[in-house]
């Protein structure tokens, strides 16, 4: 059977929707590559929240095609679904598929190697949608995401579940977003928000820890809006009490949830269990309110802060990461100095610091006469990055002494594996472990460097390390 590779692009959702592709493909027959050179056909599910991973898509693309041109480079994902026409006039570009069709790659791929006289009926003929032809050679194939309904991103997974190649898999249970962010391109390339039954993803679940898995992290595009959308109404809290109490689960974690979905309720839920993993990714975008008005955030910098606090106050070691953006059109200095001022007050663990990018076809785009001048934002970026470092050395200070409980991972040196805690550290511990077990650790340092060791291995499940 051919064979084929797969490359993602972007957030943990699209993580999810790659692995459900290799799944998929994999139960189609088709064999796994052991890189995009030596692979018949190349899946490259994209990411357009920016320009810069617009760009890396279509350099991707260039040197797929380059090392080897044979290949059917097959495009798909959030770039596809918003500019297909760009990416089918690329060279080697064979098909570019949206993520309103992306379910259908496995049975497009199947009849690109159909034999003659196979009973397989076209994919046109499948969807009712004409397969177009742009510029170049490579077919378009996207339709209205708006269509797209939870049984359709249920239906992307095979019915046995496996771990494939990561450690802790992510199970996507929401997708799509009804906010409407005036820089965010992502609503219209995912669709309004819905969500897997709560029956579905408790299966799920079992079927991951079945295979094995320790810890599955929740993902959606906007995942504390879970189960809004469904009759009767659920909420993410309740599909997490039916994982505490249906499965059994090790340890769960969540991907990004807005400000305004971090309840008291929801952080009680989160510190009275520890197969909870106490780790809030928070998105902040600026701590401007001027700013955040006019990036239609519904909230304002101090019911951020009260939220911030309150993960604090119940749950004094937790991680709490946020997403900021600098260089928004018409954020002043003072702007920026307000951000800055408002992050150093927070306890924040960690930053994912990004510059503007102008996205096509959202309000932000329209606003030229207001940018700030990319050297500028590079400055506040970088200035911005520096604060991170800091909140994020002070915080593994803060961990010395302390002992955790953290899954091993797959990267390993010549003496070393690296694990992850519940509050989001990734430590090395002594010696050499196979990925996926628990292993204690006790924190010892803030040093970013090596770990030193200081107890000896033949310890039982007890190392101690540095933070790095």
């Amino acid at each position: 059977m051919p064979s084929f590779s797969i490359e993602n692009f972007g957030c943990r959702a699209t993580e999810a929707d790659a692995s459900a592709l290799r799944r998929e493909l994999l139960a189609n027959g088709f064999t796994l590559a052991d890189a995009h050179n030596a692979a018949d056909i190349v899946v490259l599910n994209t990411c357009t929240v920016t320009a810069a991973a617009d760009s890396q898509a279509r350099e991707a693309v260039r040197k797929i095609h380059r090392a080897n041109p044979a290949a059917r480079i097959v495009v798909t994902g959030c770039y596809a679904q918003r500019a297909p026409e760009e990416l089918a006039g690329l060279d080697g570009v064979s098909w570019v598929v949206g993520n309103s069709h992306q379910t259908q790659i496995p049975a497009l791929i199947r009849g690109l190697y159909a034999p003659a006289g196979a009973d397989f009926v076209p994919l046109a003929r499948l969807d009712g949608d004409a397969m177009s032809l742009a510029r170049g050679p490579a077919k378009i194939l996207t339709g209205d995401i708006f269509a797209q309904t939870a049984v359709q991103i249920a239906a992307f997974f095979s019915p046995a579940l496996a771990l494939d190649d990561r450690t802790r898999p992510i199970l996507k249970i929401q997708d799509g977003c009804n906010n409407r962010c005036s820089y965010c391109v992502i609503p219209f390339v995912r669709g309004r928000s819905r969500s897997l039954a709560p029956d579905v993803v408790v299966e799920r679940a079992r079927g991951l820890v079945a295979a094995g898995a320790k810890e599955i992290v929740f993902s959606g595009i906007n995942l504390g809006s879970y189960g809004r959308d469904l009759a009767p109404r659920a909420g993410l809290a309740d599909g997490v009490r039916r994982i505490l109490d249906e499965t059994a689960l090790e340890r769960l974690r969540f991907s990004s949830i807005e400000p305004q979905d971090i309840t008291e309720d929801f952080v009680a839920l989160v510190a009275s269990s520890d197969r909870v993993a106490p780790h809030f990714h928070v998105p902040l975008q600026s701590g401007s309110d001027r700013i955040l008005r006019a990036m239609h955030r519904w909230y304002r910098a101090e019911h951020y802060a009260e939220r911030v606090r309150l993960i604090r106050r119940l749950l004094p070691d937790a991680a709490i990461g946020a997403d900021v953006i600098v260089g928004f059109p018409g954020e002043t200095g003072e702007d920026f100095e307000i951000t800055c001022r408002f992050i150093e007050q927070l306890p924040f663990t960690y930053l994912h610091v990004f510059s503007f990018s102008a996205r096509p076809g959202t309000e932000a785009a329209k606003l030229g006469a207001a940018a700030v001048p990319p050297q500028v934002i590079r400055e506040r970026a970088r200035a911005l990055r520096a604060l991170a470092e800091g909140k994020s050395a002070a915080f593994r200070a803060s961990q010395a002494g302390r002992t955790l409980r953290a899954l091993t991972l797959a990267r390993t040196g010549d003496d070393w594996t690296e694990t992850l805690t519940g509050n989001y550290l990734k430590v090395r511990v002594p010696g050499r472990h196979p990925a996926n077990e628990w292993r204690v650790v006790r924190m010892t340092s803030e040093s970013q460097q090596h770990a030193d060791v200081v107890i000896p291995n033949e310890v039982r499940n007890l190392s101690s390390v540095s933070a790095r």
